[in-house]
């Protein structure tokens, strides 16, 4: 049975199974406007996602055929996966933020092996061991989620509302865990009357008990150094400054007093900030710097996959660490070796 929950105020959300993924589901959002419903994300493209949004929706006394339109907060494929297959049923448009809307079509149109050649020569850079490395030369499409992509055709624009009719679903741009991702702040009362301003589709920006991967942007044609750990710090900081009444995430449950969350967050990023200045008192590539840094789970049990993620949020948290001028990376070092400062 699909399992829905009705947050009153013409919003309810359908849990979509995330497959071999520990998050376990994502939140569909369904808002009710007055030429029909939309969804704020769609989930994972697997055969059971589809069939739990399908039935989830037709417990919210609607179905597929019938969605109007598709708000996307972030491109990533347990929130974007299942779009296309919306749209082909219904004829809804689709929304995201510019940056990855860019991101998807530079997916749509980059062969499979050249992102994987471009990871592994991104992990023997880091200092990756050779067997780590070596699945990744010989990895096929299969192995890479999402990589096609529905493209967008619309553009969400921060700060505007959207083109919704009967609602005021404002975008913010929050980017941090993706270059493109948006909050949407629902500029109505809260239906049980809760103190604050409106509620918050927060998306994976801010998240109850665990919080959101920050890693590289990863483009392989794009030499630019950006600041991932640095975006979502200052967008934590506009979304506290909010203060919602209540914030409705892409994962988990919902939850009032935004402002504490965001203040937790912020202080565990400060402290593993501090955390790695002292693990680099020695030159440490960033692969080393993974396997040194506090994780949910020892090293040695965490999946193939989930260890190139942490090397990525590693990278993050050095770039941000250079950024503040308290780490530098050692001249001539190959790989590159970072120490504190």
């Amino acid at each position: 049975m699909a399992q829905v929950t009705d947050h009153g105020g013409g919003v309810r959300s359908v849990e979509v199974p995330i497959p071999d993924n520990p998050l376990g589901t994502t939140l569909v959002y369904v808002v009710d406007t007055d030429r029909g419903p939309v969804l704020i994300d769609t989930g994972w493209d697997d055969p059971a996602s589809w069939d739990a949004l399908a039935e989830g929706l037709l417990a919210c006394g609607t179905s597929v055929a019938e969605i109007h339109g598709v708000v996307i907060t972030h491109h990533h494929p347990d929130h974007h996966g299942l779009s296309g297959k919306v749209r082909e049923a219904s004829g809804a448009w689709i929304s995201m933020h510019a940056a990855d809307i860019s991101i998807v079509r530079r997916t749509r149109g980059t062969r499979p092996g050249r992102w994987f050649t471009y990871m592994a020569d991104k992990l023997t850079a880091s200092g990756a061991p050779e067997e780590h490395v070596a699945p990744m030369r010989t990895a096929r499409s299969r192995m890479f989620p999402g990589a096609s992509p529905a493209l967008p055709d619309r553009e969400i624009v921060p700060g505007e509302l959207l083109d919704l009719a009967g609602r005021r679903l404002r975008a913010i741009w929050t980017p941090g865990h993706t270059p493109g991702h948006v909050c949407l702040h629902l500029e109505e009362a809260h239906p049980a009357q809760l103190p604050g301003h409106g509620r918050l589709f927060s998306g994976d920006h801010l998240l109850p008990r665990i919080t959101p991967h920050i890693g590289l942007y990863e483009d392989p044609d794009d030499e630019t150094v950006a600041d991932p750990l640095g975006d979502y710090l200052d967008s934590l900081e506009r979304i506290g400054r909010l203060e919602p009444a209540e914030v409705l995430p892409a994962h988990l449950h919902a939850f009032t007093d935004a402002p504490s969350r965001v203040r937790e967050l912020l202080d565990h990023h400060e402290s593993r900030l501090t955390d790695l200045r002292s693990l680099l008192v020695t030159p440490l590539t960033s692969w080393q710097l993974a396997v040194r840094m506090e994780w949910n789970r020892p090293w040695d049990d965490i999946p193939y996959g989930s260890r190139n993620i942490a090397v990525s949020e590693a990278e993050a948290h050095l770039r941000r660490l250079v950024k503040l001028g308290h780490a530098e990376a050692v001249p001539g070092s190959d790989p590159v070796t970072y120490v504190a400062v």
